[in-house]
């Protein structure tokens, strides 16, 4: 079974109904129904909330955060040993560290896809398979 690795871009898509939300939306339609397993790193979730806060406040952020989680979608938290190597990641690609945390996520298994519609996972590409989310 697929696990789609749902970094903060793609799901920031989603929740404004961006471009590539429809996407993220049959992802998890597709983890409900048990046909595939969504997943987000801790850190990712963190800049949801953290994002949400500064643009519509405590309020919304905590509703937000409420539905995301209604969904099931699993959040990852880091140990030691998958911060280094997401810290291992961040130093053989340049990504930013909270984004190699999402190649690490990634990394684990063959059976998983990084989704983003950050641009910046470009040099992770030759580790984990992504899927860029459109631009328009």
């Amino acid at each position: 079974m697929v696990t789609y690795v749902l970094d903060s871009s793609a799901i920031l898509r989603y929740l404004h109904n961006q471009a590539g939300s429809d996407r993220v939306g049959e992802i998890i339609r597709g983890h409900l129904a048990g046909d595939c397993q969504a997943a987000t790193p801790a850190a990712h979730w963190g800049e949801i909330a953290g994002i949400t806060y500064k643009l519509y406040g405590r309020r919304e952020m905590e509703s937000v955060l409420s539905r995301l989680g209604a969904f099931g979608l699993e959040v990852v938290a880091a140990d030691g040993d998958s911060a280094v190597r997401a810290a291992l990641i961040k130093v053989d690609t340049g990504i930013p560290y909270v984004d190699s945390f999402a190649v690490e996520l990634a990394s684990r298994g063959s059976d998983r896809v990084l989704v983003t519609a950050d641009f910046d996972f470009k040099p992770a590409s030759h580790d984990v398979t992504i899927e860029f989310l459109p631009t328009k």
